[in-house]
């Protein structure tokens, strides 16, 4: 069994539309896959009704979290909440707020970039983004694409959109602590997504994922793209101690990234742990219809479990 619990769409700062996730998916020879976009759920449904058959989908969103580093800072860190009820009201008015700060967070990066000459238009940029959409550095990085000032996203992020970039702004995202309580409040499953990517910046100390999981931390993402093979082991090594779930996901954005689908898997046993971990609160996991028999009892459950 193939699974690949980490992939984003356009529903967020992915190329695929959520019925394309679903086809490539199939056609990457998954069986699951996990939808989890950046603060937003907005792709749910799209994904369920497009679920081919033979896979089965994990509902799931990538929430932006700040977290404790350990060195007595903090830190952004991203929170993986999976089978959560998404009319969750603490959820729901959270994503609400990152949504519509991102959007003023982009378009002040944007209109940094057009004052210093960049053919930049910080209102067009917002306008090719859906309304639920979360609004990214992603979405920036591809409209200097489209301009011809980078030749792809890596090399947008390297040169004019990393934190340390004068382009850059700070973002107002979750505490790590509240995430992992909401997502548990919602009968859903908290698992800490690449906590030692270290090209991509700063990480925390492996101190805090103890921390985490005296909290309600379910799971640690370890095989991951971004994590070295020492920092593999690290994880493995630390979750084990800490009977936390370990994972293993591509992060797929589609043209974004390099990274396919299935690059990264995880274990069947670590996806029958989450499942079982998941509340009656939560949703089910969705299947794909066979034989033509139209709605799935799957589609139709509201609950996990």
């Amino acid at each position: 069994m193939r699974i690949d619990l980490h992939a984003h769409t356009t529903a967020s700062d992915g190329t695929d539309t959520p019925t394309q996730l679903m086809a490539a998916a199939a056609a990457a020879g998954l069986d699951v896959v996990a939808l989890t976009d950046h603060d937003t759920t907005a792709g749910w449904a799209e994904a369920v009704d497009s679920l081919p058959a033979g896979l089965r989908l994990i509902r799931g969103a990538e929430f932006s979290c700040l977290a404790p580093d350990g060195r007595g800072g903090r830190i952004s860190v991203h929170l993986l909440g999976y089978l959560f009820d998404p009319r969750s009201e603490a959820i729901i008015a959270e994503q609400t707020r990152l949504r519509n700060e991102r959007r003023a967070r982009l378009h002040a990066m944007a209109a940094r970039m057009a004052a210093d000459g960049f053919p930049i238009d910080p209102d067009a940029v917002l306008d090719g983004l859906a309304p639920a959409a979360p609004a990214g550095r992603p979405h920036l990085a591809q409209a200097l694409v489209s301009a011809g000032v980078v030749g792809s996203v890596d090399e947008a992020f390297h040169r004019f959109l990393n934190s340390g970039s004068r382009y850059y702004l700070d973002r107002a995202d979750t505490d790590v602590r509240t995430a992992v309580r909401m997502v548990r409040a919602a009968g859903g499953v908290a698992v800490l997504a690449h906590p030692l990517a270290r090209r991509r910046g700063p990480v925390i100390d492996l101190t805090v994922i103890a921390e985490l999981a005296a909290e309600g931390l379910a799971g640690v993402e370890v095989d991951h793209p971004d994590h070295a093979s020492a920092d593999r082991a690290a994880l493995h090594e630390l979750a084990t101690a800490l009977d936390l779930v370990i994972t293993g996901s591509s992060d797929y954005h589609g043209t974004n990234k390099t990274v396919s689908l299935g690059q990264e898997t995880t274990h069947p046993e670590a996806l029958e742990r989450i499942q079982q971990l998941a509340m009656r609160s939560g949703v089910a996991v969705a299947s794909g219809c066979t034989g033509g028999q139209g709605t799935c009892a799957s589609r139709r459950t509201p609950h996990a479990g």
